[in-house]
């Protein structure tokens, strides 16, 4: 009898469990912002969330009247009060990152690893892509010796960007309705270097009005010696890295469908892994057209919040690959819904994953449990002190040989985040550490969606 008492644990009674209060710190180059969450309990436990890279906190404060004295093992139940909440891209993210902190307090509140708590795992390892940048003006060499690194470092899969980003400045590549690419380029360093927040708010508002217009309605053209020129940089950097190793390309830049299909018809050559969101994911019929028009891969859905926000897509048969990020897709069980319905359609599942390692471990433990799974992004590689932003995690060092081990403790695994890290890159805007948020205990508004 006192060997099976040993299998449980002692220091929770999860019928009892309670959620008592919600807050969060605020970090800047991990390596976006990211707003890290604890979800705290009346029996000590506490559960670790985060709100997608780039999202505000308010997204996930405001959930907090909703959560108050509700036992968190009852994730399913929560998530369904609160996913209304939640919308496609960064809007998602509040909802999101609670799901993630329900799911570690109930897998700590068990003793049970999360992935156990989703039907079991088909992996013991996840396989991580490295996503990689070269600063300032580059070649395709200097890319592909840059991905050579990656590779040395034990990576097994790449990705790259590639796009209008390669040829800005180089006279006869972009034909533009005249000044606007210019007007684009400077209102987005206008607003990197505004020092009051009214400038900075003004000039993201105005690189909102230029940015989040849909690609087909730019006016913005690839020339033959702007595809020449692409080409080109994709031939150097297969020249470096060799043809062996999977190439994923993303950020193509705000060119329609037509662009995009002669730009994957000129790279398809070069074995590229997939095209990634090279126009807005609402666009089913031109993803359609798209993938039809190619044999590069085509993948979306980094942006998209749901299962069901996915269907059209893939019954559409517009995609190879998707490409959905944990904390827009509606968490970790959501997420693995995702992969689920995608095989069904046959089409294999990657994650997008730019944020701290309580998230990485999320995916892992999602991703575990998926069957047609089969890369995980990670684009902190060069984050010293991404590794150091957690304690009591799977081992020091989250990535090694370009994987991550899945691991058995309980929740996500991971024991709490690291105060003496975090309290070095605390945003600017947000400097309390673990900031209280009583102002949101009380907040209501009738939330019924039908009368």
């Amino acid at each position: 009898m006192d060997e099976l008492r040993g299998n449980f644990n002692r220091l929770s009674n999860p019928s009892d469990l309670r959620i008592t209060d919600i807050r969060f710190t605020d970090v800047v180059g991990a390596p976006m912002h990211c707003t890290l969450m604890k979800i705290y309990t009346n029996q000590g436990l506490v559960g670790l969330g985060e709100v997608r890279d780039g999202a505000n906190r308010v997204y996930a404060e405001m959930l907090k009247s909703r959560l108050i004295g509700e036992n968190p093992c009852d994730v399913e139940r929560l998530f369904r009060r609160i996913k209304q909440f939640g919308y496609h891209a960064r809007q998602g993210g509040g909802v999101c990152g609670v799901e993630l902190a329900l799911w570690d307090l109930a897998g700590k509140a068990y003793g049970v690893p999360v992935y156990q708590m989703l039907g079991g795992k088909y992996r013991d390892k996840i396989r991580v892509y490295c996503d990689t940048d070269v600063d300032g003006k580059h070649t395709g060499t200097d890319m592909g010796n840059a991905l050579k690194a990656r590779m040395e470092m034990g990576f097994t899969f790449l990705k790259m960007d590639l796009g209008l980003g390669e040829l800005f400045g180089e006279p006869g590549t972009i034909c533009a309705p005249l000044g606007l690419v210019e007007e684009m380029n400077s209102s987005w360093e206008k607003m990197r270097i505004a020092k009051t927040p009214e400038e900075k708010r003004y000039w993201r508002n105005r690189n909102y009005d230029l940015y989040n217009v849909p690609h087909p309605f730019t006016g913005i053209h690839v020339t033959e010696k702007g595809f020449d020129m692409l080409e080109k940089y994709v031939s150097d950097v297969r020249d470096v890295i060799g043809y062996e190793i999977p190439l994923a390309i993303d950020h193509f830049g705000h060119i329609g469908v037509e662009d995009c299909i002669k730009l994957c018809r000129r790279i398809e050559k070069y074995n590229i892994a997939w095209a990634e969101d090279m126009i807005p994911w609402q666009y089913t019929q031109q993803y359609l057209r798209l993938s039809q028009s190619t044999t590069v891969p085509i993948c979306t859905g980094e942006d998209i919040y749901l299962a069901e926000g996915f269907e059209p897509l893939l019954e559409s048969r517009a995609l190879s690959v998707i490409h959905p990020d944990i904390l827009t897709s509606g968490g970790i069980l959501e997420n693995k819904k995702i992969g689920d319905l995608a095989q069904r359609h046959g089409v294999a599942m990657a994650v997008h994953m730019a944020e701290s390692p309580v998230s990485a471990m999320a995916c892992v433990h999602s991703v575990a449990a998926t069957e047609n799974f089969f890369v995980l992004e990670n684009h902190s590689v060069d984050i010293p002190w991404w590794d150091d932003m957690v304690i009591g995690g799977p081992s020091k060092k989250l990535v090694e040989n370009g994987f991550i081990t899945v691991s058995d403790k309980p929740g996500l695994g991971i024991d709490d985040y690291n105060d003496e890290v975090i309290k070095e890159h605390l945003h600017p805007e947000y400097p309390t550490l673990w900031e209280e948020t009583s102002r949101w205990d009380n907040v209501y508004s009738h939330d019924r969606l039908w009368s």
